[in-house]
């Protein structure tokens, strides 16, 4: 692991990369047929609206020459129950040509000292058992605990 990989702030010019990442991922079927130029719009709307709203982070790692390599997006989320808040990792994604150079494990890093300076209690994530992440157990590696006796429920208020 001999390069430099940057970690920072996501900025506007950085959506390009993100949104063609997702393209690549083609997890939602509402992104499939959407222009990548609108793609970008969308997602520049939801990184100002974090932004703006406080509370949340999102990062992207950049190589030397300033090519993105990937990005993750956390939010804190305060807990009556807990000494502090927890930290929500929402999304951790690497572009296929940078995966298995450390990439996600520098972001991963760089979340974790941030909630700790926001004197979190936890770091939280979701990741599905059918996820190539999941089968090579990149978290567990990295001291994360699957929660056997969890389960995470949602309720779609929006078609995506």
């Amino acid at each position: 692991m001999g390069e430099t990989i940057h970690i920072r702030p996501a900025r506007q010019e950085d959506l390009g990369v993100i949104a063609a990442l997702w393209r690549e991922l083609d997890w939602l079927p509402s992104l499939r047929g959407l222009p990548l130029e609108r793609l970008q719009e969308t997602m520049a709307q939801r990184l100002a609206q974090c932004r703006a709203s406080g509370g949340h982070v999102v990062l992207v790692a950049q190589d030397e020459g300033g090519g993105v390599l990937g990005y993750a997006a956390m939010h804190y989320l305060p807990y009556l129950m807990l000494p502090g808040p927890e930290a929500y990792v929402s999304e951790l994604f690497v572009t296929a040509v940078a995966r298995g150079r450390g990439v996600g494990q520098r972001l991963l890093s760089r979340l974790e000292e941030l909630a700790r300076d926001q004197g979190c209690a936890r770091l939280m994530l979701i990741n599905g058992r059918d996820r190539e992440s999941y089968a090579r157990e990149f978290y567990k590696k990295r001291g994360w605990q699957e929660r056997p006796v969890i389960a995470n429920f949602v309720r779609n208020l929006m078609e995506f």
